[in-house]
């Protein structure tokens, strides 16, 4: 997409220069700033996962090492 931005004389001719010794063109370079400036901010606080236990009052209804049973009951539900 095409776009016209409106940038400091010195801050242009500083980004010209580092594209070309990077070997890039000015596009690049400047997509590239964008996206590490974009990147490195934090999008706000981090979802945790709350999950609730719950304890049961029956014994379970399998041996877990007996695995044809295990399987049984898997079956079933």
């Amino acid at each position: 997409m095409k776009t016209t931005l409106n940038l400091n004389d010195r801050v242009l001719q500083q980004a010209k220069g580092r594209a070309a010794q990077d070997g890039v063109t000015l596009t690049k370079f400047v997509e590239d700033a964008l996206r590490a400036k974009l990147m490195s901010e934090s999008p706000g606080p981090r979802f945790k996962l709350q999950l609730k236990t719950v304890t049961g009052s029956r014994p379970p209804n399998v041996d877990i090492s007996d695995r044809e049973a295990l399987y049984d009951v898997m079956d079933r539900g």
